[in-house]
């Protein structure tokens, strides 16, 4: 089977797909991996269609439901330790890649690979026997033995803006907790996983455990609807997470549905605004601002705004866009032109609306080519704007004011988000105070967040569920309770 050379690294079975343990060939249509450095392909795989979609059903209900779901928890740690182990030593392979199919630097992968996908696969690893441990209690009725048991054929919808994190805050708690795993990934992740999928070969999973399918929506759509389908875990928007709902209400599946975000950083008062941004510009300018958890909303008291805002265009002004490849670059491109479009969009008519570019608003002069579009700070926006109220989706950070703490607070709260925040002050129990009224799933002191070693998930239209931690690893079980009478 064909292999693609890229950036150095052999990426294998350009034209098959890894299901159920096994490389097949793929039927569907060729696609070609086009760089959005270079907006030039730089090779052509093939797509899986339907047939190798339900083939991927058929084997994870009908050989890895059993197979997987009745080895013990220790063997399964075991299965998967070799699979993170081989991840692990293709790190670098990985980040290349990445930046070469998606446009994500390497520099910035290196630290979210280090510190979010090792990080949140280790932990797993470790916290799996206990997360999985029966509980013995006691009832009128005697004994009660509370058992975890697999939630049965998993299908995981994965996002291109952190397909390595995702693999281990998803796919791995959901194969820790003895399910069978069909994996659909973005069409522009066709490269990375390609490399995940030889490291599962590797590991040695039993037939019909792994599946992944870097496919279209069509493809997801059916694998959605599929009754043998027991759960689907999406990271993703809010249109697919409707379009799940839809799919799987029939049969009552279970979903868990990590969306998008909004995410506020408060800054009081009394934070040094040098040491804020210090965990700011890469908490806003990240994975260039393709992150759900971005903060892309900058709350400061009228009193600061014009302070704040100054260093912030000096701090954005000095972020190096170009080659992701390039180890000093910051901000790489966007995926692909309609990403670049829809971020342009959303800059022109906050300007229409009465909005003021303090940096970037515009292409790298400098860059004739790839989908490049500079780290942009807007201010001046009213609370019930666009590019306030909806998720960018780009480099695209909006500054706000507020009057006082409580008004701040309000602002912070006053969109149909609820996904990740950080508040930043030298007070720890106004901070603490301030963490309990903010509406979300994770809140960050001086910091950007959230972990990845404990639950972390969203509130209103950023979802529901929780992913990495012990619990991760529990939302895909279901809870059996085994009572024991007398006599036994």
């Amino acid at each position: 089977m064909s292999e693609l050379k890229v950036a150095g690294v052999t990426v294998p079975h350009a034209d098959a797909i890894y299901v159920g343990g096994d490389w097949i060939s793929a039927t569907g249509r060729p696609f070609h991996v086009v760089s959005p450095s270079t907006e030039e392909s730089v090779g052509e795989v093939r797509l899986p269609a339907a047939e190798e979609a339900d083939t991927a059903v058929a084997a994870a209900h009908e050989q890895g439901r059993d197979a997987w779901g009745s080895m013990s928890v220790t063997a399964r740690v075991a299965v998967c330790t070799r699979f993170c182990e081989r991840l692990e030593d293709r790190l670098e392979d990985l980040g290349a890649v990445w930046a070469v199919e998606a446009g994500m630097p390497v520099r910035y992968s290196g630290t979210l690979h280090k510190y979010g996908a090792v990080a949140a696969w280790r932990s797993a690893l470790d916290s799996a026997e206990d997360a999985l441990r029966s509980d013995v209690r006691s009832s009128p009725l005697g004994e009660v033995v509370v058992q975890r048991e697999p939630v049965g054929v998993v299908l995981a919808i994965m996002a291109y803006n952190g397909p390595l994190v995702t693999v281990a805050t998803k796919v791995l708690p959901a194969l820790l907790a003895g399910c069978p795993v069909i994996v659909k990934a973005a069409e522009e992740s066709q490269l990375t996983m390609r490399i995940v999928a030889e490291c599962a070969a590797d590991a040695g999973f039993p037939s019909g455990v792994l599946s992944i399918l870097c496919s279209d929506v069509a493809v997801a759509e059916r694998l959605t609807a599929d009754p043998r389908v027991d759960m689907v875990s999406l990271t993703g928007g809010r249109n697919a997470a409707q379009e799940i709902i839809e799919n799987t209400r029939g049969r009552f599946a279970r979903t868990h549905l990590e969306l998008g975000g909004k995410s506020p950083a408060l800054i009081l008062d009394d934070a040094p605004i040098d040491r804020v941004l210090k965990s700011l510009v890469p908490g806003a300018t990240g994975g260039t601002g393709q992150v759900c958890a971005l903060l892309s909303r900058v709350l400061v008291s009228e009193r600061r705004h014009d302070e704040l805002v100054e260093q912030m265009r000096a701090a954005w002004q000095d972020l190096r866009i170009g080659d992701p490849l390039d180890p000093k670059t910051r901000v790489g491109p966007l995926l692909n032109r309609v990403a670049r479009e829809r971020t342009e969009g959303f800059v022109e008519r906050a300007i229409a609306a009465g909005g003021q570019v303090v940096s970037g608003g515009r292409r790298p002069p400098e860059l004739d080519k790839g989908f490049y579009y500079e780290p942009t700070l807007v201010t001046e926006v009213a609370p019930d704007a666009e590019v306030v109220q909806d998720e960018v989706f780009g480099p695209v950070t909006v500054v706000q004011t507020y009057r006082d703490l409580e008004d701040g607070i309000r602002l912070a709260n006053d969109t149909g988000f609820g996904l990740a925040s950080s508040v930043y002050t030298t007070d720890r129990a106004v901070a603490l105070e301030v963490a309990s009224a903010v509406v979300a799933g994770s809140v960050a002191i001086n910091t950007f967040g959230p972990s990845v070693t404990a639950p972390f998930g969203g509130r209103k239209g950023s979802g529901w569920g929780r992913e990495s931690g012990p619990e991760g690893i529990q939302e895909f079980t279901e809870l059996k309770q085994v009572v024991i009478g007398p006599g036994v």
